[in-house]
Parts: C-alpha cells; structure tokens; sequence
C-alpha cells in the first residue's frame, strides 16, 4: 500500500506519534522547538496534550502525518520559522529576510521504519509548506557522513535524507546533536 501525507488535523493520530503512553507524563509532544523556552518548561502533564490539541485545531495545523491506509505511521513538524523557537536561535542561523518555514522533526513509528517512510514524510512536509506559500523551507539535520546516529536523536534527519529531497546547504550552525554538527539545509520554493 502507497504512503499518504495529510496535514496533521487529527489530535489523536498526532498523539499517537509524539504523545506518551500516559496522558499525564512529560514527554516532548514535538513542542521543544515550536513553543517559546520558558513555556516549554512550564508546561507539565496533560497541560502540553492540550496545547497540542490546541495546534492541531489552528490553520495551518503544526505538521504533517504519513498514513499506510488507515494507520498513522510517521509524524514531521513543520511551521514558519517565525512561530519557533528557531526564529531566536543563536546557534542556527538565518539565511536571509526570506519568511522561510522550518522542518524539525521526522519520526517513523518502529515496525515501520526501514520502507522509506521519512523521505515520504520530509516530501509532504515541503509539499505542505508550498501549499501554504512559504517561500522556503529550512531543516537543521545532522551531517553524520554517513556513520550510525542514535535513534533518539535521530528525529532532526540527516544530511543526506535532506540532499534526497533536493535541499541544499545553506549554512554551517554552531548546534551539536548527539555528537554531530547540524547544518542548516534549504529548499527554496
């Protein structure tokens, strides 16, 4: 069956990706990057569910889900740079004046990762960001040459995952991640 790239509007599909098991718990719900700093601490437990209940209701939703028929299978954030916390980021910069939107999450579910699911979801995402105008569209992945990155930290992308999509890099950064530089990659639209 074909993957499928939707714009996340379904809370309990997004949940599913990038929720936890219990409600109540402190996981990320993919909120470090897009909330400011001292609200992202703030909030705690159910408070973030609901707040990403509250993104995924907005126009435009705050990423994209890849389906195989019905099953959620993968999750990526992507929104303008401006409603991030990239837009204040010092260790990534910025390119230009260009209002360039940002990808910065890629999350496969396990048991489906290997099928080239990630290229789907990075595809969408650009898709997604074309269709609501952006002009551009930044990620800020790994550039691991090719050596094994840690699942954990493996949600940013990699260089090469963005090359595949037709990105260019645009810029060093001064951002490590999980011993790797980041670089800022782009796709202008």
């Amino acid at each position: 069956m074909a993957i499928e790239v939707r714009p996340a509007t379904v809370f309990a599909d997004v949940a599913t990706m990038v929720g936890p098991k219990r409600p109540d718990a402190n996981v990320c719900w993919c909120l470090s990057y897009r909330i400011p700093s001292a609200l992202n601490r703030e909030l705690a437990g159910t408070a973030r569910g609901a707040l990403v209940e509250q993104l995924v209701a907005e126009t435009p939703p705050p990423g994209v889900l890849a389906y195989d028929g019905p099953e959620v299978v993968g999750w990526a954030a992507v929104h303008p740079r401006a409603d991030t916390s990239f837009a204040r980021n010092r260790r990534i910069p910025h390119v230009d004046e260009l209002e360039a939107w940002s990808v910065w999450c890629i999350r496969v579910r396990p048991g489906h990762r290997g099928r080239g699911i990630s290229h789907e979801l990075l595809d969408g995402a650009v898709d997604f960001a074309r269709a609501n105008g952006a002009p551009a569209i930044e990620g800020y992945p790994v550039d691991n040459r090719g050596e094994k990155v840690d699942l954990t930290m493996a949600y940013v992308g990699t260089r090469r995952l963005f090359e595949r999509a037709g990105f260019r890099k645009a810029a060093d950064t001064t951002s490590v991640l999980a011993g790797f530089p980041r670089v800022l990659m782009r796709l202008e639209l």
